[in-house]
Protein backbone atom coordinates (compact mmCIF):
# COMPACT_ATOMS: atom_id res chain seq x y z
CA UNK A 1 0.00 0.00 0.00
CA UNK A 2 1.64 3.38 -0.71
CA UNK A 3 2.99 5.43 2.29
CA UNK A 4 1.18 9.00 1.55
CA UNK A 5 -1.54 10.47 -0.70
CA UNK A 6 1.09 11.89 -2.45
CA UNK A 7 2.42 8.17 -3.42
CA UNK A 8 -0.41 7.27 -4.59
CA UNK A 9 -1.00 9.94 -7.04
CA UNK A 10 2.15 8.71 -8.51
CA UNK A 11 1.53 5.31 -8.53
CA UNK A 12 -1.97 5.97 -10.34
CA UNK A 13 -0.19 7.90 -12.74
CA UNK A 14 2.28 5.07 -13.78
CA UNK A 15 -0.25 2.42 -13.97
CA UNK A 16 -1.89 5.04 -16.57
CA UNK A 17 1.41 5.00 -18.56
CA UNK A 18 2.55 8.61 -17.81
CA UNK A 19 6.08 9.14 -17.56
CA UNK A 20 6.47 13.07 -17.14
CA UNK A 21 5.05 15.88 -14.84
CA UNK A 22 5.86 19.15 -16.27
CA UNK A 23 5.82 21.76 -13.31
CA UNK A 24 8.05 24.32 -11.11
CA UNK A 25 8.22 23.19 -7.47
CA UNK A 26 6.57 24.60 -4.77
CA UNK A 27 6.12 24.04 -0.96
CA UNK A 28 3.24 23.22 -1.21
CA UNK A 29 3.92 20.52 -3.87
CA UNK A 30 7.01 19.15 -1.53
CA UNK A 31 5.02 15.83 -0.83
CA UNK A 32 3.75 15.50 -4.71
CA UNK A 33 7.57 16.04 -5.61
CA UNK A 34 9.37 14.07 -3.34
CA UNK A 35 6.70 10.86 -4.49
CA UNK A 36 8.24 11.22 -8.15
CA UNK A 37 11.99 12.07 -6.75
CA UNK A 38 11.47 8.21 -4.99
CA UNK A 39 9.61 6.73 -8.04
CA UNK A 40 12.96 6.08 -9.40
CA UNK A 41 12.14 8.26 -13.24
CA UNK A 42 10.62 7.01 -16.38
CA UNK A 43 13.88 4.68 -16.52
CA UNK A 44 13.49 2.67 -13.64
CA UNK A 45 9.45 2.81 -14.47
CA UNK A 46 8.46 5.79 -12.09
CA UNK A 47 7.69 9.42 -13.20
CA UNK A 48 10.45 12.14 -14.24
CA UNK A 49 10.10 15.52 -13.76
CA UNK A 50 10.59 17.60 -16.66
CA UNK A 51 11.08 21.49 -14.70
CA UNK A 52 9.91 24.40 -16.29
CA UNK A 53 10.91 28.21 -15.49
CA UNK A 54 6.72 29.37 -15.72
CA UNK A 55 4.05 26.76 -14.85
CA UNK A 56 2.14 28.09 -17.94
CA UNK A 57 5.46 26.29 -19.80
CA UNK A 58 4.35 23.05 -18.25
CA UNK A 59 0.58 23.22 -19.31
CA UNK A 60 1.46 24.62 -22.68
CA UNK A 61 4.01 21.41 -22.96
CA UNK A 62 1.98 19.17 -21.63
CA UNK A 63 -0.56 20.49 -23.92
CA UNK A 64 1.38 19.62 -27.19
CA UNK A 65 2.38 16.18 -26.05
CA UNK A 66 -1.37 15.38 -25.09
CA UNK A 67 -2.32 16.62 -28.88
CA UNK A 68 0.56 14.66 -30.88
CA UNK A 69 0.10 11.49 -28.59
CA UNK A 70 -3.19 11.18 -28.22
CA UNK A 71 -2.30 9.89 -24.12
CA UNK A 72 -2.68 11.75 -21.13
CA UNK A 73 -0.56 14.55 -20.44
CA UNK A 74 0.26 15.92 -16.96
CA UNK A 75 1.00 19.13 -15.49
CA UNK A 76 1.77 20.60 -12.19
CA UNK A 77 1.45 24.06 -9.94
CA UNK A 78 2.04 25.39 -6.33
CA UNK A 79 -0.75 26.91 -4.72
CA UNK A 80 -1.56 30.44 -5.50
CA UNK A 81 0.58 32.27 -8.53
CA UNK A 82 1.52 29.08 -9.34
CA UNK A 83 -2.07 27.86 -10.11
CA UNK A 84 -2.29 31.26 -11.74
CA UNK A 85 0.12 30.72 -14.19
CA UNK A 86 -1.30 27.21 -14.94
CA UNK A 87 -4.48 29.14 -16.30
CA UNK A 88 -3.19 30.42 -19.08
CA UNK A 89 -1.81 26.99 -20.32
CA UNK A 90 -4.53 25.11 -19.67
CA UNK A 91 -7.25 27.43 -21.53
CA UNK A 92 -5.14 26.47 -24.46
CA UNK A 93 -4.95 23.01 -23.68
CA UNK A 94 -8.87 22.46 -23.03
CA UNK A 95 -9.54 24.74 -26.60
CA UNK A 96 -7.51 22.88 -28.26
CA UNK A 97 -8.96 19.42 -27.20
CA UNK A 98 -5.97 17.91 -25.38
CA UNK A 99 -6.12 15.46 -22.50
CA UNK A 100 -4.27 17.01 -19.57
CA UNK A 101 -4.12 16.32 -16.04
CA UNK A 102 -3.56 19.56 -13.88
CA UNK A 103 -2.37 18.95 -10.30
CA UNK A 104 -2.69 22.40 -8.56
CA UNK A 105 -1.49 22.10 -4.81
CA UNK A 106 -3.42 24.17 -2.46
CA UNK A 107 -2.86 25.91 0.86
CA UNK A 108 -3.09 24.11 4.15
CA UNK A 109 -6.38 22.47 4.68
CA UNK A 110 -7.29 24.51 7.92
CA UNK A 111 -6.42 27.57 6.47
CA UNK A 112 -8.48 27.89 3.43
CA UNK A 113 -11.23 30.48 3.86
CA UNK A 114 -9.14 32.77 6.47
CA UNK A 115 -7.03 35.20 3.21
CA UNK A 116 -3.98 32.83 3.95
CA UNK A 117 -0.82 33.65 2.68
CA UNK A 118 -1.14 33.01 -1.78
CA UNK A 119 -4.58 31.63 -1.07
CA UNK A 120 -6.90 31.38 -3.97
CA UNK A 121 -9.64 29.25 -4.45
CA UNK A 122 -8.63 26.78 -7.27
CA UNK A 123 -12.00 24.94 -7.80
CA UNK A 124 -13.36 28.00 -9.35
CA UNK A 125 -10.04 29.69 -10.97
CA UNK A 126 -10.26 26.68 -12.90
CA UNK A 127 -13.77 26.06 -13.73
CA UNK A 128 -13.67 27.75 -17.00
CA UNK A 129 -10.51 26.13 -18.36
CA UNK A 130 -11.38 22.30 -17.60
CA UNK A 131 -14.19 19.65 -18.20
CA UNK A 132 -13.55 18.60 -14.24
CA UNK A 133 -12.52 20.07 -11.50
CA UNK A 134 -12.54 18.76 -8.06
CA UNK A 135 -10.77 19.73 -4.32
CA UNK A 136 -9.47 16.58 -2.47
CA UNK A 137 -10.40 17.68 1.55
CA UNK A 138 -9.56 14.16 2.79
CA UNK A 139 -7.33 11.11 2.15
CA UNK A 140 -10.40 8.38 1.82
CA UNK A 141 -11.37 9.81 -1.72
CA UNK A 142 -8.30 9.19 -3.21
CA UNK A 143 -7.11 7.34 -5.11
CA UNK A 144 -11.37 7.42 -6.61
CA UNK A 145 -11.00 10.79 -7.60
CA UNK A 146 -7.69 10.80 -9.82
CA UNK A 147 -8.76 8.23 -12.04
CA UNK A 148 -12.38 9.94 -12.55
CA UNK A 149 -10.13 13.48 -13.00
CA UNK A 150 -7.97 11.37 -15.57
CA UNK A 151 -10.50 9.46 -17.01
CA UNK A 152 -12.87 12.89 -17.98
CA UNK A 153 -9.95 14.46 -19.20
CA UNK A 154 -9.51 11.34 -21.68
CA UNK A 155 -13.35 11.03 -22.59
CA UNK A 156 -13.80 14.65 -23.58
CA UNK A 157 -10.29 15.41 -25.02
CA UNK A 158 -9.69 18.86 -22.19
CA UNK A 159 -8.38 19.37 -18.93
CA UNK A 160 -8.81 17.82 -15.80
CA UNK A 161 -7.77 19.72 -12.40
CA UNK A 162 -7.11 17.77 -9.46
CA UNK A 163 -7.00 20.45 -6.57
CA UNK A 164 -4.97 19.21 -3.57
CA UNK A 165 -3.73 20.75 -0.46
CA UNK A 166 -0.11 20.21 0.39
CA UNK A 167 -1.10 18.70 4.21
CA UNK A 168 -3.65 16.10 2.31
CA UNK A 169 -0.84 14.67 0.38
CA UNK A 170 1.45 14.70 3.00
CA UNK A 171 -1.11 12.36 4.96
CA UNK A 172 -1.17 8.50 4.63
CA UNK A 173 -3.35 7.23 2.00
CA UNK A 174 -6.76 5.81 3.26
CA UNK A 175 -6.90 2.85 0.48
CA UNK A 176 -5.21 0.43 -1.17
CA UNK A 177 -4.48 2.32 -4.67
CA UNK A 178 -5.35 -1.11 -6.48
CA UNK A 179 -5.71 -0.90 -10.30
CA UNK A 180 -8.07 0.23 -12.54
CA UNK A 181 -8.89 0.71 -16.21
CA UNK A 182 -8.39 4.05 -17.66
CA UNK A 183 -9.86 3.99 -21.90
CA UNK A 184 -9.22 6.01 -24.08
CA UNK A 185 -12.60 7.23 -26.31
CA UNK A 186 -12.59 5.03 -29.38
CA UNK A 187 -16.31 4.81 -30.76
CA UNK A 188 -17.18 6.70 -33.49
CA UNK A 189 -20.50 8.92 -33.46
CA UNK A 190 -23.12 7.76 -36.15
CA UNK A 191 -25.25 9.92 -37.88
CA UNK A 192 -28.94 9.39 -38.02
CA UNK A 193 -30.00 8.10 -41.36
CA UNK A 194 -32.87 10.15 -41.87
CA UNK A 195 -30.47 13.67 -41.44
CA UNK A 196 -27.88 11.32 -44.15
CA UNK A 197 -30.54 11.59 -46.74
CA UNK A 198 -31.43 14.70 -46.22
CA UNK A 199 -28.21 15.76 -46.66
CA UNK A 200 -27.93 13.67 -50.27
CA UNK A 201 -31.03 15.66 -51.05
CA UNK A 202 -29.34 19.31 -50.25
CA UNK A 203 -26.36 17.93 -52.37
CA UNK A 204 -28.41 16.70 -55.18
CA UNK A 205 -30.46 20.01 -55.73
CA UNK A 206 -27.58 22.11 -55.88
CA UNK A 207 -25.79 22.74 -58.83
CA UNK A 208 -22.39 23.79 -57.19
CA UNK A 209 -21.26 22.89 -53.92
CA UNK A 210 -18.04 24.32 -52.04
CA UNK A 211 -17.01 21.79 -49.21
CA UNK A 212 -14.70 23.64 -46.22
CA UNK A 213 -13.23 21.19 -44.27
CA UNK A 214 -11.78 21.46 -40.42
CA UNK A 215 -9.57 19.56 -38.11
CA UNK A 216 -12.44 17.01 -37.69
CA UNK A 217 -11.68 15.09 -41.11
CA UNK A 218 -8.33 13.98 -39.41
CA UNK A 219 -9.48 10.17 -40.38
CA UNK A 220 -11.58 11.24 -42.72
CA UNK A 221 -9.30 11.93 -45.83
CA UNK A 222 -10.23 9.66 -48.35
CA UNK A 223 -13.98 10.05 -47.79
CA UNK A 224 -13.91 13.95 -48.30
CA UNK A 225 -12.19 13.54 -51.30
CA UNK A 226 -14.17 10.99 -53.03
CA UNK A 227 -17.36 13.32 -52.21
CA UNK A 228 -15.25 16.20 -53.90
CA UNK A 229 -14.81 14.06 -56.76
CA UNK A 230 -17.80 12.69 -57.13
CA UNK A 231 -19.69 16.35 -57.17
CA UNK A 232 -17.19 18.86 -58.56
CA UNK A 233 -16.67 20.49 -55.56
CA UNK A 234 -13.56 22.45 -54.73
CA UNK A 235 -12.22 22.13 -51.03
CA UNK A 236 -11.17 24.90 -49.03
CA UNK A 237 -10.20 24.53 -45.16
CA UNK A 238 -9.73 25.78 -42.21
CA UNK A 239 -5.89 26.29 -40.39
CA UNK A 240 -6.71 23.32 -37.79
CA UNK A 241 -8.04 21.27 -41.73
CA UNK A 242 -4.70 22.44 -43.68
CA UNK A 243 -2.54 19.55 -42.29
CA UNK A 244 -5.05 16.88 -42.60
CA UNK A 245 -6.36 18.17 -46.11
CA UNK A 246 -4.39 20.43 -48.25
CA UNK A 247 -1.83 18.15 -49.18
CA UNK A 248 -1.85 16.04 -52.86
CA UNK A 249 -5.92 17.44 -52.86
CA UNK A 250 -6.62 17.37 -56.49
CA UNK A 251 -9.74 20.21 -55.46
CA UNK A 252 -7.78 22.46 -53.05
CA UNK A 253 -8.83 26.13 -53.00
CA UNK A 254 -6.98 27.30 -50.16
CA UNK A 255 -7.69 28.73 -46.77
CA UNK A 256 -10.46 31.08 -45.56
CA UNK A 257 -10.40 33.14 -42.54
CA UNK A 258 -8.04 36.36 -41.05
CA UNK A 259 -4.86 34.14 -42.62
CA UNK A 260 -6.53 33.13 -46.12
CA UNK A 261 -5.23 32.60 -49.25
CA UNK A 262 -6.51 31.57 -52.52
CA UNK A 263 -10.05 31.09 -53.91
CA UNK A 264 -11.96 29.72 -50.89
CA UNK A 265 -13.46 32.71 -49.72
CA UNK A 266 -15.26 33.13 -53.34
CA UNK A 267 -15.71 29.58 -53.36
CA UNK A 268 -17.60 29.55 -50.19
CA UNK A 269 -20.16 32.45 -51.04
CA UNK A 270 -20.31 31.23 -54.57
CA UNK A 271 -21.51 28.28 -54.80
CA UNK A 272 -25.10 27.31 -54.22
CA UNK A 273 -24.91 25.20 -50.92
CA UNK A 274 -21.68 25.49 -48.44
CA UNK A 275 -20.85 21.90 -46.29
CA UNK A 276 -18.89 22.48 -43.44
CA UNK A 277 -17.11 19.37 -42.42
CA UNK A 278 -15.76 18.47 -39.27
CA UNK A 279 -15.46 22.12 -38.41
CA UNK A 280 -15.85 24.96 -35.77
CA UNK A 281 -14.65 28.05 -37.70
CA UNK A 282 -15.04 31.07 -35.42
CA UNK A 283 -14.79 34.14 -37.98
CA UNK A 284 -18.51 33.88 -39.66
CA UNK A 285 -17.61 36.81 -41.11
CA UNK A 286 -15.54 34.59 -43.97
CA UNK A 287 -19.12 32.34 -44.05
CA UNK A 288 -22.01 33.40 -46.08
CA UNK A 289 -24.96 33.52 -43.60
CA UNK A 290 -27.04 31.08 -46.07
CA UNK A 291 -26.96 27.39 -47.54
CA UNK A 292 -25.22 25.88 -45.49
CA UNK A 293 -25.09 22.57 -43.77
CA UNK A 294 -22.93 21.30 -41.37
CA UNK A 295 -21.24 17.86 -40.37
CA UNK A 296 -19.59 17.54 -36.51
CA UNK A 297 -19.40 14.87 -34.11
CA UNK A 298 -20.21 17.09 -31.84
CA UNK A 299 -24.14 18.72 -31.51
CA UNK A 300 -23.14 21.67 -30.15
CA UNK A 301 -20.66 23.19 -32.96
CA UNK A 302 -23.81 23.18 -35.14
CA UNK A 303 -25.15 26.42 -36.16
CA UNK A 304 -23.31 28.18 -33.82
CA UNK A 305 -21.05 30.38 -36.52
CA UNK A 306 -23.60 30.35 -39.68
CA UNK A 307 -27.38 30.21 -39.90
CA UNK A 308 -28.05 25.90 -41.18
CA UNK A 309 -30.01 24.45 -44.06
CA UNK A 310 -29.49 21.18 -41.97
CA UNK A 311 -27.28 20.34 -39.34
CA UNK A 312 -25.69 16.37 -38.99
CA UNK A 313 -24.08 14.99 -35.83
CA UNK A 314 -21.82 12.36 -36.45
CA UNK A 315 -18.26 11.84 -37.24
CA UNK A 316 -17.58 13.45 -40.71
CA UNK A 317 -15.84 9.51 -41.67
CA UNK A 318 -18.87 8.10 -40.62
CA UNK A 319 -21.71 10.01 -42.50
CA UNK A 320 -19.39 10.75 -45.77
CA UNK A 321 -19.34 7.27 -45.87
CA UNK A 322 -23.24 6.41 -45.45
CA UNK A 323 -23.92 9.48 -47.42
CA UNK A 324 -22.11 8.38 -50.66
CA UNK A 325 -24.09 6.07 -52.38
CA UNK A 326 -27.04 8.25 -52.18
CA UNK A 327 -25.11 11.26 -54.09
CA UNK A 328 -25.78 11.64 -57.21
CA UNK A 329 -22.53 12.43 -60.23
CA UNK A 330 -22.47 15.98 -61.27
CA UNK A 331 -20.36 15.74 -64.55
CA UNK A 332 -20.63 19.43 -65.20
CA UNK A 333 -17.07 20.66 -63.71
CA UNK A 334 -17.10 24.43 -64.53
CA UNK A 335 -17.77 25.29 -61.44
CA UNK A 336 -14.84 23.59 -60.10
CA UNK A 337 -12.31 24.11 -62.83
CA UNK A 338 -13.37 28.38 -62.40
CA UNK A 339 -12.76 27.81 -58.73
CA UNK A 340 -9.15 26.27 -59.30
CA UNK A 341 -8.05 29.05 -62.12
CA UNK A 342 -9.15 31.41 -59.91
CA UNK A 343 -7.08 29.89 -57.04
CA UNK A 344 -4.21 29.33 -59.44
CA UNK A 345 -4.41 32.97 -60.31
CA UNK A 346 -4.31 34.33 -57.38
CA UNK A 347 -1.07 32.13 -56.04
CA UNK A 348 0.56 32.88 -59.46
CA UNK A 349 0.09 37.00 -58.94
CA UNK A 350 1.22 37.19 -54.66
CA UNK A 351 4.19 34.59 -55.92
CA UNK A 352 5.26 36.86 -58.94
CA UNK A 353 5.17 39.58 -56.38
CA UNK A 354 7.09 37.94 -53.83
CA UNK A 355 10.19 36.33 -55.73
CA UNK A 356 10.91 39.42 -57.28
CA UNK A 357 14.33 39.62 -55.52
CA UNK A 358 12.93 38.61 -52.07
CA UNK A 359 16.51 36.66 -52.11
CA UNK A 360 18.23 40.07 -51.76
CA UNK A 361 15.63 41.91 -49.80
CA UNK A 362 17.20 43.19 -46.46
CA UNK A 363 15.54 43.05 -43.57
CA UNK A 364 14.91 39.50 -44.39
CA UNK A 365 11.71 38.89 -45.52
CA UNK A 366 9.85 36.64 -43.14
CA UNK A 367 7.78 34.83 -45.94
CA UNK A 368 11.23 33.99 -47.17
CA UNK A 369 12.04 32.65 -44.49
CA UNK A 370 9.41 30.70 -43.60
CA UNK A 371 9.96 29.04 -47.57
CA UNK A 372 13.51 28.16 -47.25
CA UNK A 373 12.52 26.72 -44.00
CA UNK A 374 9.77 24.62 -45.53
CA UNK A 375 12.40 23.25 -48.28
CA UNK A 376 14.59 22.47 -45.06
CA UNK A 377 12.00 20.46 -42.87
CA UNK A 378 11.89 16.74 -42.69
CA UNK A 379 8.77 14.95 -43.62
CA UNK A 380 7.67 14.36 -40.20
CA UNK A 381 8.61 17.35 -38.49
CA UNK A 382 6.42 18.74 -35.46
CA UNK A 383 6.55 23.03 -36.42
CA UNK A 384 5.07 24.83 -33.55
CA UNK A 385 3.89 28.10 -34.24
CA UNK A 386 3.72 31.28 -32.36
CA UNK A 387 0.13 33.04 -32.40
CA UNK A 388 0.41 36.02 -34.93
CA UNK A 389 2.18 36.97 -37.87
CA UNK A 390 4.26 33.47 -37.73
CA UNK A 391 0.67 32.25 -38.17
CA UNK A 392 0.51 33.44 -41.13
CA UNK A 393 3.34 32.50 -42.56
CA UNK A 394 3.12 29.06 -41.40
CA UNK A 395 -0.43 28.47 -42.78
CA UNK A 396 0.96 29.56 -46.35
CA UNK A 397 4.46 28.24 -46.50
CA UNK A 398 4.80 24.99 -44.39
CA UNK A 399 3.82 22.29 -46.76
CA UNK A 400 1.60 19.55 -44.94
CA UNK A 401 2.95 16.25 -46.02
CA UNK A 402 0.28 13.87 -44.30
CA UNK A 403 3.05 13.27 -41.78
CA UNK A 404 3.87 17.01 -40.48
CA UNK A 405 2.47 18.22 -37.58
CA UNK A 406 1.70 22.25 -37.03
CA UNK A 407 0.77 22.90 -33.35
CA UNK A 408 -0.42 26.08 -32.18
CA UNK A 409 -2.38 28.32 -30.23
CA UNK A 410 -5.16 28.35 -32.74
CA UNK A 411 -8.04 28.42 -30.70
CA UNK A 412 -6.97 30.10 -27.67
CA UNK A 413 -4.28 32.90 -29.32
CA UNK A 414 -1.91 33.14 -26.40
CA UNK A 415 1.26 34.29 -27.13
CA UNK A 416 4.80 32.76 -26.64
CA UNK A 417 2.95 29.21 -27.51
CA UNK A 418 5.42 28.04 -29.56
CA UNK A 419 8.91 27.26 -27.62
CA UNK A 420 6.70 25.74 -25.19
CA UNK A 421 4.51 23.43 -27.29
CA UNK A 422 8.19 22.89 -28.74
CA UNK A 423 9.26 21.69 -25.35
CA UNK A 424 6.43 19.08 -24.95
CA UNK A 425 7.10 17.64 -28.47
CA UNK A 426 10.85 17.64 -27.92
CA UNK A 427 10.77 16.35 -24.77
CA UNK A 428 7.56 13.50 -25.60
CA UNK A 429 9.64 12.29 -28.96
CA UNK A 430 13.16 11.99 -27.14
CA UNK A 431 12.72 8.61 -26.86
CA UNK A 432 11.51 7.38 -30.13
CA UNK A 433 14.36 5.91 -32.48
CA UNK A 434 15.38 7.87 -34.79
CA UNK A 435 14.27 11.39 -32.76
CA UNK A 436 11.85 13.75 -34.98
CA UNK A 437 12.71 17.04 -36.16
CA UNK A 438 10.67 19.50 -33.74
CA UNK A 439 10.57 23.38 -34.89
CA UNK A 440 9.44 26.11 -33.04
CA UNK A 441 8.13 29.15 -35.77
CA UNK A 442 8.85 31.97 -32.90
CA UNK A 443 8.06 35.48 -33.16
CA UNK A 444 10.29 38.03 -31.11
CA UNK A 445 7.37 39.55 -29.10
CA UNK A 446 5.98 35.57 -27.98
CA UNK A 447 10.06 34.69 -27.62
CA UNK A 448 10.41 36.98 -25.64
CA UNK A 449 7.53 36.55 -23.35
CA UNK A 450 8.69 33.50 -21.83
CA UNK A 451 12.48 33.78 -22.44
CA UNK A 452 12.98 31.57 -19.49
CA UNK A 453 11.75 28.65 -21.26
CA UNK A 454 15.41 28.92 -23.08
CA UNK A 455 17.01 27.86 -20.40
CA UNK A 456 14.54 24.48 -20.04
CA UNK A 457 15.51 23.80 -23.70
CA UNK A 458 19.29 23.73 -22.78
CA UNK A 459 18.93 22.17 -19.26
CA UNK A 460 17.02 19.28 -20.54
CA UNK A 461 19.22 19.00 -23.69
CA UNK A 462 16.35 18.91 -26.37
CA UNK A 463 16.41 18.15 -29.83
CA UNK A 464 14.57 21.39 -30.88
CA UNK A 465 15.53 24.25 -32.92
CA UNK A 466 14.09 27.94 -32.69
CA UNK A 467 13.83 29.79 -35.56
CA UNK A 468 12.97 33.76 -34.66
CA UNK A 469 11.05 36.05 -36.92
CA UNK A 470 13.20 38.79 -35.45
CA UNK A 471 11.36 42.03 -36.95
CA UNK A 472 11.65 44.34 -33.77
CA UNK A 473 7.78 45.06 -33.80
CA UNK A 474 4.45 43.07 -32.21
CA UNK A 475 3.85 42.50 -36.27
CA UNK A 476 -0.02 41.38 -36.21
CA UNK A 477 -1.02 43.69 -33.14
CA UNK A 478 0.85 46.37 -35.66
CA UNK A 479 -1.84 45.42 -38.46
CA UNK A 480 -4.71 45.27 -36.17
CA UNK A 481 -4.11 48.88 -35.32
CA UNK A 482 -3.96 49.86 -38.78
CA UNK A 483 -6.77 48.30 -40.02
CA UNK A 484 -8.55 49.84 -38.03
CA UNK A 485 -6.89 52.94 -38.63
CA UNK A 486 -4.80 54.11 -35.62
CA UNK A 487 -1.54 54.72 -36.26
CA UNK A 488 0.63 51.71 -34.72
CA UNK A 489 2.22 52.80 -31.19
CA UNK A 490 4.35 50.82 -28.75
CA UNK A 491 4.34 47.89 -30.72
CA UNK A 492 8.39 48.83 -32.47
CA UNK A 493 10.94 48.34 -30.34
CA UNK A 494 13.59 47.34 -32.51
CA UNK A 495 15.41 43.54 -32.81
CA UNK A 496 17.12 42.63 -29.39
CA UNK A 497 19.97 40.31 -29.92
CA UNK A 498 18.83 36.94 -29.41
CA UNK A 499 21.06 35.26 -30.60
CA UNK A 500 23.57 36.19 -27.87
CA UNK A 501 20.69 35.80 -25.32
CA UNK A 502 20.37 32.11 -26.70
CA UNK A 503 24.23 31.10 -26.23
CA UNK A 504 24.04 32.86 -22.91
CA UNK A 505 21.58 30.51 -21.85
CA UNK A 506 23.45 27.69 -23.44
CA UNK A 507 22.32 26.59 -27.15
CA UNK A 508 23.56 27.08 -30.36
CA UNK A 509 22.86 30.03 -31.79
CA UNK A 510 23.70 32.05 -35.35
CA UNK A 511 22.42 35.40 -36.46
CA UNK A 512 21.02 36.14 -39.55
CA UNK A 513 20.80 39.33 -41.06
CA UNK A 514 22.17 38.29 -44.99
CA UNK A 515 19.33 36.51 -46.87
CA UNK A 516 21.95 35.09 -48.79
CA UNK A 517 23.66 32.95 -45.45
CA UNK A 518 19.66 32.23 -44.12
CA UNK A 519 19.49 28.90 -46.14
CA UNK A 520 23.46 27.30 -44.40
CA UNK A 521 22.37 28.92 -41.13
CA UNK A 522 19.27 26.89 -40.59
CA UNK A 523 20.37 23.84 -42.11
CA UNK A 524 23.20 24.14 -39.27
CA UNK A 525 21.08 24.86 -36.84
CA UNK A 526 18.40 22.10 -38.01
CA UNK A 527 21.94 19.21 -38.02
CA UNK A 528 22.58 20.80 -34.51
CA UNK A 529 22.10 17.78 -31.67
CA UNK A 530 20.47 19.52 -28.88
CA UNK A 531 19.12 23.10 -28.85
CA UNK A 532 19.42 25.67 -31.33
CA UNK A 533 18.44 29.16 -32.28
CA UNK A 534 18.33 31.05 -35.63
CA UNK A 535 18.22 34.55 -34.81
CA UNK A 536 16.86 36.27 -38.35
CA UNK A 537 16.56 39.95 -38.84
CA UNK A 538 13.04 40.24 -40.63
CA UNK A 539 11.66 43.17 -42.22
CA UNK A 540 8.89 44.97 -39.59
CA UNK A 541 7.13 46.32 -42.92
CA UNK A 542 6.52 42.77 -44.33
CA UNK A 543 2.88 42.02 -42.84
CA UNK A 544 0.15 40.42 -44.87
CA UNK A 545 -3.66 40.68 -44.93
CA UNK A 546 -6.64 38.14 -46.04
CA UNK A 547 -7.90 38.28 -49.97
CA UNK A 548 -10.85 39.44 -49.07
CA UNK A 549 -11.03 42.57 -46.93
CA UNK A 550 -13.62 45.31 -46.57
CA UNK A 551 -13.38 49.16 -47.67
CA UNK A 552 -13.92 49.85 -44.17
CA UNK A 553 -10.62 48.41 -43.71
CA UNK A 554 -9.14 49.47 -46.71
CA UNK A 555 -9.61 52.93 -45.71
CA UNK A 556 -8.39 52.10 -42.12
CA UNK A 557 -4.98 51.12 -44.20
CA UNK A 558 -4.82 54.04 -45.86
CA UNK A 559 -5.58 56.20 -42.89
CA UNK A 560 -2.69 54.60 -41.17
CA UNK A 561 -0.41 55.66 -43.47
CA UNK A 562 0.42 52.46 -44.82
CA UNK A 563 3.45 51.14 -45.84
CA UNK A 564 2.95 47.37 -45.49
CA UNK A 565 4.16 44.51 -48.06
CA UNK A 566 0.48 43.02 -48.98
CA UNK A 567 2.12 39.70 -50.42
CA UNK A 568 -0.79 36.56 -49.89
CA UNK A 569 2.43 34.38 -49.88
CA UNK A 570 1.80 30.46 -50.69
CA UNK A 571 4.83 28.89 -51.28
CA UNK A 572 5.01 25.50 -53.12
CA UNK A 573 1.26 25.39 -53.01
CA UNK A 574 1.14 27.79 -56.31
CA UNK A 575 2.60 24.47 -58.42
CA UNK A 576 -0.22 22.18 -56.89
CA UNK A 577 -2.55 24.64 -57.95
CA UNK A 578 -0.92 24.89 -61.54
CA UNK A 579 -1.07 20.79 -61.88
CA UNK A 580 -4.86 20.91 -60.07
CA UNK A 581 -6.26 22.98 -62.76
CA UNK A 582 -4.23 21.07 -65.42
CA UNK A 583 -5.71 17.91 -64.48
CA UNK A 584 -9.67 19.11 -64.05
CA UNK A 585 -11.28 17.38 -67.46
CA UNK A 586 -12.30 19.88 -69.95
CA UNK A 587 -15.17 18.20 -70.78
CA UNK A 588 -18.01 16.74 -68.54
CA UNK A 589 -16.95 13.10 -66.77
CA UNK A 590 -19.09 10.49 -68.31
Amino acid sequence: MARTVADQIIEVLIQAGVRRIYGLVGDSLNPIVDAVRRSGGAAAGGIDWIHVHNEEAGALAAAAEAQLTGALAVCAGSCGPGNTHLVQGLYDAHRSGAPVLAIASHIPSLQIGTNYFQETHPERLFVECSSWVELISRPEQMPRLQRIAMQTALADRGVSVLVLPGDITALPAAHPTGRGDLVAPSSVVQPAPDRVEALAEHINRARTVTLFVGAGVREARDEVLALAERIGSPVGHSLGGKEWIQYDNPYDVGMSGLLGYGACFEASHSAELLVLLGTDFPYDGFLPQTRTVQVDRDARHLGRRTVLDLGVEGDVGATLRALLPLVEEKTDRTFLEEMLRHHADALEHVVDAYTRRVEDHRPVHPEYVASVLDDELDDDAVVTVDTGMCNVWAARYITPTGRRRIIGSFRHGTMANALLHAIGAAVSHRDVPGGRQVVSMSGDGGLTMLMGELLTAAEQDLDLTVVAFNNGSLGMIRLEMMVAGFPSFQTDHGPADLGAIARASGLHAVTVADPQELRGALRSALDHRGPALVDVRTDPNALSIPPHITAEQVRGFALAGMRTVLAGGVGKMVDLARSNLRSVPRHPLR
